[in-house]
């Protein structure tokens, strides 16, 4: 991907040009709209909504203004010390600033002048609560529900959701709802009826398609930003990859995109903002930048993002940062399916362990996902074997709870499992030492990691890991078990192993940015004219994960300042 030089023969024009259209670049060109430029988002598939499409659509936004009204309370020194704390001096002070003095105030724009509204959840805590600054809830938020009828015809350029962030594949959930029902909350089965007859009696809409019209989570926060973009007039262009930018005298000031075969120069008079995700489906940055082992299609994430803005921004001599971490989540595979499926949930659950093949815990289990990855590297690089590692339940845990594969065995019994699974996808014996046998782990140390979690689980108490010590281990544990929600016997048969692998949702390294998200260059200087947001920057949350929405809230605050910027720079001659 080669820079291209300016000059006349332009084929079109706009103020401002968008390369992605995940929430991070489709909240930058509505916000450029707003400011009274023009824009267009350049997607190079076939949908919309790139991988914030398929995600939990949760934004972090300390001193949002649910806080309140929620019962809570927030600072934005408590705020600005949790974060500066957890990234550990290694991003710039400014650049932490600039995101929690302007998150707030993205959302309130958002919903004022284009009413896309976001309500906060009051419960999900901090993924660090223990920490000064951290809090057991408020902070996230998730996007109001959107009747897909509004879209018309571009609901079916909607990038469809995961079926596993849908009851039984199908019927849409928001964040609130699916705690209750994981949890098996109170009323959690009235949830499911009212979810199944809104579902099925929409006869209308069943007779065009599967797709809930209800539309929740990442699904519902693209959907209102496009259709805020429709009602803006501001033009997605599906199909239409960015093959290089243009430059002239050292500014950004245009791209070249591939479309139908052709090739389009664009001139962006104002500027370029790429928010064009990650590198997580590229297999040669991964073996370049990533810890070792690592592959392609353990990701968690749709197969879409192969680093194009990072690599665009380097033929401009940008400075890169954080390209060895990822927003890690553990993962498994799953048959058939185009990603493999994340373990956000079912970890925190009891009667579980995860472990190495000398069958010896090495995290817990209910920790921030980005953790139990970066165990899982740390484990394997002693030689303890943790790549994949090994999630192991019992009977109890399969009766009770999904596990990445499938739901509950009340729900869906192995006998419903395809068959050929069986030893190959998932693994199950009647003893721990058969199963050790099946997956390759020592059996003595299994048998003695379930006798360990056994007593653990009487006197509720983890001294090695301190699984269920905080409010974000115990958000998806069960509220009947006692006396740790988390913590649960492994000695029922038959056994279950399942091999997880050090996926992510996401790479988090990329384009080095400064607090009004222009890309800089080795020296400092600023590369004029281009701006970068979400996965292709690097990220403002440094090595850690401050809360659920820590990906797309910096991507859509970012996205609102880079517009700004924008609208108050002179347009390009």
């Amino acid at each position: 991907m080669d820079g291209s030089k300016g000059g006349g023969n332009w084929d079109q024009q706009f103020d401002v040009i968008v390369v992605g259209s995940g929430a991070g670049g489709m909240t930058a060109a509505l916000c450029a709209k707003g400011e009274g430029l023009s824009a267009v988002v350049l997607e190079k598939e076939s949908v919309y909504g790139g991988t914030t499409a398929v995600s939990g659509g949760g934004i972090w936004i300390p001193c949002n203004d649910d806080i309140a009204k929620n019962g809570g309370s927030d600072s934005y020194a408590e705020a600005l010390g949790y974060v500066k704390l957890l990234t550990e001096g290694e991003v710039p002070v400014p650049r932490i600033e600039a995101y929690l003095q302007n998150a707030p105030e993205m959302v309130r724009h958002l919903a004022r002048k284009f009413g896309v509204v976001f309500r906060g959840v009051k419960r999900y805590p901090d993924y660090y609560p223990n920490k000064p600054g951290g809090k057991d809830g408020y902070r996230s938020m998730e996007p109001v529900e959107f009747n897909a009828a509004l879209l018309g015809g571009e609901f079916d350029r909607l990038r469809p959701a995961f079926a596993g962030t849908q009851v039984m594949g199908r019927m849409a959930m928001n964040q609130v709802e699916a705690h209750v029902l994981f949890t098996k909350g109170k009323g959690w089965f009235g949830i499911v009826l009212k979810m199944m007859l809104r579902y099925w009696l929409d006869l209308g809409w069943r007779l065009k398609t599967k797709r809930d019209r209800r539309l929740t989570l990442g699904q519902a926060l693209v959907a209102h930003l496009r259709h805020a973009l429709l009602k803006q007039g501001v033009p997605v262009w599906l199909e239409s990859g960015m093959d290089s930018l243009i430059e002239e005298n050292g500014r950004v000031v245009g791209v070249v995109v591939k479309q139908a075969g052709k090739s389009l120069r664009l001139r962006a008079k104002r500027g370029v903002v790429l928010a064009s995700g990650g590198f997580e489906n590229n297999q040669q940055m991964r073996e370049q930048y990533l810890p070792k082992p690592t592959q392609a299609n353990w990701t968690g994430a749709p197969r879409i993002n192969n680093g194009d803005g990072i690599r665009a921004g380097l033929t401009l001599g940008a400075k890169l940062g954080f390209m060895d971490l990822v927003w890690g989540s553990p993962t498994v595979h799953v048959p058939g399916a185009s990603s493999q499926t994340t373990l956000f949930v079912e970890r925190c659950a009891p009667g579980c362990v995860i472990v190495n093949k000398k069958g010896q815990r090495f995290v817990n289990e209910a920790a921030a996902y980005p953790d139990v990855v970066t165990a899982m590297y740390r484990d394997d690089a002693q030689g303890n074997g943790c790549v994949p590692a090994w999630f192991v339940f019992d009977a109890n845990f399969r009766k009770k709870y999904p596990a990445g594969l499938f739901l509950p065995s009340q729900i869906q019994p192995d006998s419903a499992l395809p068959k050929d699974w069986l030893d190959k996808v998932y693994f199950r014996a009647d003893s721990l030492e058969a199963l050790a046998a099946k997956i390759g782990v020592d059996a003595t140390g299994l048998k003695e990691t379930a006798r360990k979690i056994g007593e653990y689980a009487k006197t509720g108490k983890d001294p090695e890991f301190g699984k269920g010590d905080t409010s974000i281990d115990r958000y998806y544990s069960d509220p009947t078990v006692g006396p740790n929600s988390c913590l649960g016997p492994v000695d029922t048969g038959p056994f279950y192993a399942i091999a997880l692998y050090p996926g992510e949702i996401g790479t988090k390294g990329g384009l080095w940015c400064d607090e009004r998200a222009r890309v800089l260059r080795e020296d400092g200087s600023v590369i004029a004219g281009l701006y970068a947001i979400g996965n292709c920057s690097a990220a403002v949350m440094g090595k850690t994960y401050a809360g659920a929405g820590s990906t797309l809230g910096p991507a859509m605050t970012f996205g609102y300042i880079a517009a700004r910027d924008l609208a108050a720079t002179t347009a390009a001659a």
